[in-house]
């Protein structure tokens, strides 16, 4: 049996950086989720409209998809940066992490090179449209079992 390779100093399973890196990639992929959230969810109410899904007007299905839009939307009308980015961000420059495959291709898919007004604007453009939505396909709310 061969000798067991040694890692660098600091690289091995207990490396505290190795953990940090861990939060923020569940971090990058919690972001991921809220915006898939966001973006799919608008989609499915529309799709969901035309083929008579019921789910998709679902009351609090329906508020959680605006409150999460409107937040970011407000986030970018004040010059707020986003929490998750902030995080992520920190996470990062603690752990010294460069990233992997696959945290670099999602960090591709969610940050734009833009300047902040064209986000702004496409934010509160998607609110509109969500909360257009709402009113053209209004949730319902579930009848009570007891009434």
């Amino acid at each position: 049996m061969g000798r067991r390779p040694s890692t660098p100093r600091g690289q091995g399973i207990a490396d505290p950086s190795r953990g940090i890196k861990v939060l923020a990639d569940a971090v990058l992929v919690a972001h991921a989720t809220y915006v898939a959230f966001v973006v799919v969810g608008l989609a499915a109410i529309w799709i969901g409209a035309w083929r008579e899904w019921a789910w998709v007007r679902g009351f609090w299905f329906r508020i959680a998809h605006l409150a999460a839009i409107a937040f970011v939307a407000v986030e970018a009308l004040i010059g707020m940066a986003c929490p998750l980015t902030i995080l992520e961000d920190w996470l990062r420059l603690n752990a010294q992490s460069h990233g992997g495959f696959i945290e670099r291709w999602l960090q591709r898919a969610l940050y734009w090179d833009f300047p902040a007004w064209v986000f702004t604007a496409a934010y509160v453009g998607f609110t509109g449209v969500v909360a257009l939505t709402f009113i053209l396909f209004p949730p319902r709310r579930r009848k009570s079992r007891f009434g």
